[in-house]
């Protein structure tokens, strides 16, 4: 439901989306609504058409028309984030209070294919960022999570074959040459 029908341009908020894996998190899209500049539009327009197209929760606050929330995204824009002038230009991405970034931040993450981890959030399951997670765990642990560790009975079954193997590589004493006769 979004506020400015309401009369209320300072945020936006969407109904929970099963995509936010936690209830609470809200991403907060830091935007200047009545900004002149086309360049900032279209970026903006970027960032919230990607959370909506992937019914990412999120939250939009108005630097323009709301002086608390331009204050607040030019105290927690990190110091190297920020431009040499000082002043960060929207928009800007947090995961709660938690800094994700700027445009370029979030072109770069989608670029490939990083954006959920961008955010904070886990993929979606089945997703290309879900599988190349799975991959860079596998690639890291040198295991596919898919493969099962050993259970007990795995185990015991690996030792029997085992005492097997070391009996028939053990030489053949004379009784047992003449019992195989």
């Amino acid at each position: 439901l979004c506020c400015q029908s309401l009369g209320e341009t300072a945020c936006c908020v969407r109904p929970h989306s099963p995509a936010s894996t936690v209830a609470n998190m809200v991403i907060k899209v830091f935007l200047a609504t009545s900004s002149g500049s086309t360049a900032i539009k279209k970026k903006q327009q970027e960032v919230v058409g990607f959370l909506e197209a992937n019914k990412i929760d999120y939250a939009q606050m108005d630097i323009a028309s709301n002086e608390e929330n331009r204050m607040w995204m030019r105290e927690n824009v990190p110091g190297d984030k920020k431009p040499t002038n000082g002043i960060p230009l929207p928009p800007q991405i947090f995961n709660e209070e938690g800094y994700c970034g700027d445009y370029e931040t979030f072109f770069d993450a989608k670029e490939d294919n990083r954006v959920f981890a961008f955010l904070g959030l886990a993929p979606p399951p089945g997703s290309k960022e879900a599988k190349m997670a799975e991959q860079a765990l596998i690639l890291q642990n040198g295991k596919d999570p898919e493969e099962h560790l050993e259970t007990p009975s795995n185990a015991d079954d690996d030792q029997e074959d085992q005492e097997n193997k070391d009996e028939e590589d053990a030489p053949v004493t004379e009784d047992e040459a003449e019992d195989e006769s």
